[in-house]
């Protein structure tokens, strides 16, 4: 029945009560967290769904979880069926080609139940990276070849019933985990932010009722469609490809071609991933729902940046990669390292930049981070620490690029602070600084990327966190590419290596130094502005030999300067076009 007494501002504040739901879950996610990887980095996605599975709301975690849980609830409800839900449950669910993501992962789901009705009227999804769950390594499994080797697999199994925790599925995840303590207190996180979620849906059922609530939520999503199709349509319509390479699979060390095609046809946007290279040995696969949920996020940014998300955003978008295709993992595919999603993100930024003027250049490409594992010096206690290393971002037409940002794909976390970092492991930091000439030149300049010296105050495992060291990434209208991501092992010793991805132990008073990438410039760099670069040699972005190198401005010793003659036959030539 039409609810005529419906009008825009019932829409409007029911719209806000369920962002304002899925903000309540993430707070109450960080707040109770046991593990510095959700509380800290905020490595979680958190989402609220309406009867038939379609996203509704939710909350910021990882920037790329857009989208994940939409796909990864409807394969639990195929998988299950709604006959079996009952007000109070909770499911887990790890099972990565359902998932949308590796296997830690866990996505916990409620079907919330309102008076009236008898199936699910709201469904409550909180992902979030759970740090062991007894894969063969601990931390992260960079050389699997297949899932058998990731952890304990959960595939859809309802483990809090009618409100009570079954213990016995508990403790078997706990005795298959190295850090239970930190695993069940991330549990019992996601369970109460659950019930946050719940006690507010059913307040807003409560005050405004079923109708009114359904009908709001289909004016929102249609409105979200249109508003989504429009941008498609103002978008010149065409084909376009592009390519990237990933390092390596962690088995061999042959490059992984990963490409797409973007065909854009009025309104419809279509992402193609098919000429890809096929899976491969090691654990870079990725699953369908995370290859979708990627090509959801750079979608948005595209189309809709400034509207919260909801399932008709997305209307417009077809993804595509056939089954067995580095993009669509099938089992038992190993997929523990998602690395390939963050380097294959731009891939769509780089088709469209032949056509649409406003794509920016390449960042740093990369999440060039690191992790550690041991026994703390001081309280006897095994932990796991990672950190996701700022990188540099692309210049536009219009801008130099960010400095020192988290990888656009995980934009909305943030790296672990310095001080947790050296609290609960065994870390300490020499030197954290932006790298001079690592942004790519141009007329605006790409961002900087980041240095970090660590040494070890008793012996511990790390791992390089990187899969774009062998190639740099990509300048726009003549700006030039950015430096490459790089962890320097055991620096000024005759054990020096350079490395990608890569695991080790480390000694007491052993040391590691971590290079990010800095960002891709925009346009010719003799078309930059003298002060700028002057600005950027007094705040050390640029060295004198990058300035004239790149930028053909010379400095005296006097600090005067003067442009190379290269430069001025250029803008010469510029102004008289």
């Amino acid at each position: 029945m039409k609810n005529n007494n419906l009008n825009p501002a019932d829409i409007e504040i029911i719209r806000n009560l369920f962002l304002s739901a899925a903000e309540q879950m993430r707070r109450t996610l960080v707040r109770t967290a046991f593990n510095a990887v959700i509380y800290e980095v905020l490595d979680f996605g958190i989402s609220i769904a309406d009867r038939s599975g379609r996203m509704i709301s939710e909350a910021a975690g990882i920037t790329s979880f857009i989208g994940a849980n939409d796909f990864a609830l409807n394969k639990l409800i195929d998988y299950l069926g709604i006959d079996c839900f009952e007000d109070g449950d909770i499911f887990i669910l790890n099972y990565p080609y359902w998932n949308s993501a590796h296997a830690p992962d866990a996505l916990l789901m409620a079907p919330i139940f309102v008076p009236g009705v008898s199936e699910p009227e709201i469904y409550l999804c909180v992902r979030a990276h759970w740090i062991d769950i007894g894969a063969k390594d601990g931390g992260y499994v960079i050389d699997s070849d297949n899932i058998h080797q990731e952890g304990l697999i959960l595939p859809g199994v309802k483990i809090v019933k009618k409100g009570i925790i079954d213990e016995e599925i508990l403790n078997i995840i706990k005795f298959n985990s190295r850090l239970p303590e930190l695993l069940v207190g991330d549990f019992n996180a996601q369970i109460s932010s659950i019930r946050t979620g719940e006690k507010c849906v059913k307040e807003a059922y409560e005050k405004y009722g079923i109708e009114t609530i359904r009908e709001s939520l289909e004016v929102l999503i249609d409105h979200s469609e249109n508003e989504a199709r429009e941008a498609v349509a103002n978008l010149p319509d065409g084909t376009w490809e592009a390519e990237e390479w990933l390092d390596d699979d962690g088995i061999t060390d042959d490059m992984i071609r990963m490409a797409v095609k973007v065909t854009i046809n009025g309104d419809h946007f279509i992402a193609d991933y098919s000429d890809s290279d096929p899976m491969v040995p090691g654990p870079v696969n990725m699953p369908f729902g995370a290859t979708k949920s990627m090509a959801k996020t750079y979608f948005k940014y595209l189309t809709t940046p400034n509207s919260p998300s909801n399932h008709g955003h997305y209307s417009p978008l077809e993804v595509i990669a056939p089954e067995g295709n580095l993009f669509h993992a099938v089992y038992p595919s190993a997929t523990y390292m998602p690395w390939t999603k963050m380097v294959a993100f731009e891939l769509i930024a780089k088709a469209l930049s032949q056509a649409v003027e406003t794509i920016p250049a390449s960042s740093g490409g990369d999440e060039p981070g690191f992790m550690s594992m041991g026994t703390h010096i001081l309280t006897g206690k095994k932990f796991v620490v990672s950190n996701n290393e700022g990188i540099g971002w692309g210049a536009s037409y219009q801008h130099d690029g960010a400095t020192a940002l988290q990888h656009p794909s995980t934009s909305s976390v943030r790296n672990t602070s310095v001080e947790v970092l050296e609290q609960i492991s065994n870390i300490f930091h020499e030197r954290l600084e932006l790298i001079t000439d690592s942004a790519g030149a141009g007329k605006f300049r790409g961002g900087a990327g980041i240095r970090r010296d660590i040494s070890f105050l008793a012996d511990s495992e790390i791992i390089s966190m990187k899969k774009k060291t062998k190639t740099s990434g990509w300048g726009l209208n003549g700006g030039r590419a950015d430096s490459k991501n790089k962890m320097v092992i055991w620096p000024d010793t005759e054990k020096e290596i350079h490395v990608g991805m890569y695991r080790t132990f480390m000694k007491k008073g052993e040391s590691f130094h971590n290079y990010s990438a800095g960002g891709s410039g925009w346009g010719n760099p003799y078309e930059r502005d003298i002060e700028s670069i002057l600005d950027d040699l007094k705040n050390g972005y640029i060295s004198i030999k990058s300035a004239e190198r790149e930028y053909g401005i010379l400095i005296n010793d006097d600090d005067t300067y003067e442009e190379k003659e290269e430069r001025l036959e250029y803008r010469k030539k510029v102004n008289n076009n």
